[in-house]
């Protein structure tokens, strides 16, 4: 299937995507923060970034704007998959260069659905 990177600060929620995304036959790459997303994503060259918005440092909406304007990783789609859930949160995502969004806490079935839908 895909190869998708996971970024997510909680080592809980890393572990359950994962589970969610191997048991649909994907592989998963996972990091728990943006330092130096660049070179890891450059390094492994995903189909699919799955990315937390909450994170310490860059939080998710700069990371998928630094990556959305790298011509290396503009074609890369980014699905936003965070606890910020508001219509102004999804707009805000759009505008960054994200793809889809995600809403925590979320069924495995609406993040396979999200991920098939971006990467489709």
């Amino acid at each position: 299937m895909s190869k998708i990177v996971v970024v997510d600060d909680s080592q809980a929620e890393l572990q359950l995507i994962e589970s969610y995304l191997k048991a649909a036959h994907h592989t998963v790459v996972t990091f728990p923060n943006t330092e130096q997303l660049e070179e890891k994503i450059f390094k492994e060259m995903p189909d699919l970034i799955v990315m937390d918005v909450v994170m310490p440092g860059r939080n998710g909406f700069q990371a998928c704007r630094d990556l959305k304007s790298d011509m290396r990783f503009s074609r890369i789609p980014i699905l936003l998959c965070t606890s910020k859930g508001q219509e102004s949160d999804k707009f805000w995502g759009q505008q960054q260069g994200a793809n889809g969004h995600v809403v925590k806490p979320f069924k495995p079935e609406e993040l396979l659905l999200a991920v098939k839908r971006a990467l489709s």
